[in-house]
């Protein structure tokens, strides 16, 4: 790598962290995917966020809605790899996932994640935590979620879940943050 490389990439992480430091300001929490997710979600659906951020396995309630009053996880995997962190000692009623799109079956190598948003899911918790230790399925980071199981809960842009409807207004909203 030349000097002119690396000076370009101190160049651009400079501008990156001056757009994280506008996000922050924002969603008045660090800018990572976690947070910001956390924040996208509870505007598109209404969910009233944990005051700390280190709560355990819960990330916010929903207010309205069938699902009121209920816990949820939220998460946001840039790419749907299938994986899906789950906490065992305390858990969520639901996971509320977003997803950027399914990486190609290629190696990764000169690929990105985009910060987008392509599908969202939603898994109840006690259901899906049953179907995986019925299966054998390790329990905790990058748990494997069968491709069933995730059309199953997919809520956006695909209405397979209804127990969480998309309405037209989230919708639109969930559409601003897809790869353009």
């Amino acid at each position: 790598m030349s000097d002119v490389d690396i000076e370009r990439i101190a160049a651009l992480l400079r501008e990156r962290n001056g757009i994280d430091e506008k996000i922050a300001a924002i969603i008045q929490r660090p800018m990572a995917a976690g947070h910001l997710g956390e924040w996208i979600v509870a505007q598109v659906f209404g969910i009233e966020l944990e005051t700390s951020a280190v709560a355990a396995a819960v990330d916010g309630r929903f207010t309205s809605g069938p699902l009121r009053g209920q816990t949820v996880n939220v998460k946001w995997y840039l790419k749907r790899e299938g994986l899906l962190d789950i906490t065992v000692r305390t858990k969520p009623d639901y996971y509320l996932v977003l997803t950027g799109p399914a990486p190609p079956a290629a190696s990764s190598r000169g690929s990105t994640r985009p910060w987008c948003i392509e599908s969202v899911y939603l898994f109840d918790a006690s259901q899906l935590l049953a179907e995986l230790r019925t299966r054998g399925v390790r329990i905790g980071t990058a748990s494997s979620v069968r491709a069933a199981q995730w059309t199953a809960a997919e809520i956006y842009p695909g209405a397979n879940n209804p127990l969480l409807t998309v309405n037209p207004e989230q919708a639109e909203l969930l559409r601003l943050f897809a790869l353009r």
